[in-house]
């Protein structure tokens, strides 16, 4: 006996199916996966009708910038007392960790349309070198230095033979040195 998917718009008395659930398992499939699923492999992962969850989000952009910004929250957030350096070497490296766990991130990242959701990591960078007190010039100048070698780090970390774990420390107390100076 085959059981039939739910069609259209979700049952009112079903409450299993939600934008949490739905994200939640976007989530684990581009895990799996490396990419972003279609609306159609996230129907069947979740044994609806495609429609069901277009009840949740209007189109696929919106489930994609879900996606992105439930993904964008799990960087770390600085503590009040932790020295800057610290806080921010945390985020780096949570943000890769991020960009390793989800293989299909950067790519998605780079081809959006809309920098919304790396915003995060640019206001948890902010948050943290506030006490530098640079222009505001040169903070959007040092957090896309930052961006663009943690980017090409996460590309390097595919390659294990070339990835090093204490070079990216090193560079990264090169990078706080150079801060400091400015």
């Amino acid at each position: 006996m085959q059981v039939q998917k739910k069609r259209g718009r979700p049952n009112s008395r079903d409450r299993q199916l939600n934008e949490e659930l739905i994200i939640y398992v976007a989530k684990t499939l581009m895990r799996e996966q490396g990419k972003v699923p279609s609306i159609r492999a996230l129907a069947r992962a979740l044994d609806v009708d495609a429609m069901a969850i277009y009840h949740y989000f209007d189109n696929k952009n919106s489930l994609l910038k879900a996606i992105i910004s439930s993904l964008m929250g799990s960087i770390y957030f600085p503590k009040r007392d932790q020295d800057w350096q610290t806080s921010l070497q945390l985020i780096c490296e949570s943000y890769l960790a991020l960009l390793n766990n989800y293989s299909g991130l950067l790519e998605t990242l780079i081809n959006m349309p809309s920098d919304g959701p790396i915003s995060v990591f640019y206001e948890r960078f902010n948050k943290v070198i506030s006490p530098l007190n640079f222009p505001t010039q040169k903070q959007q100048q040092a957090f896309l230095l930052l961006l663009n070698f943690l980017h090409g780090q996460a590309l390097l970390s595919k390659d294990s033979e070339s990835y090093n774990e204490d070079d990216l420390k090193g560079a990264l107390a090169f990078y706080f040195g150079a801060l400091e100076v400015i």
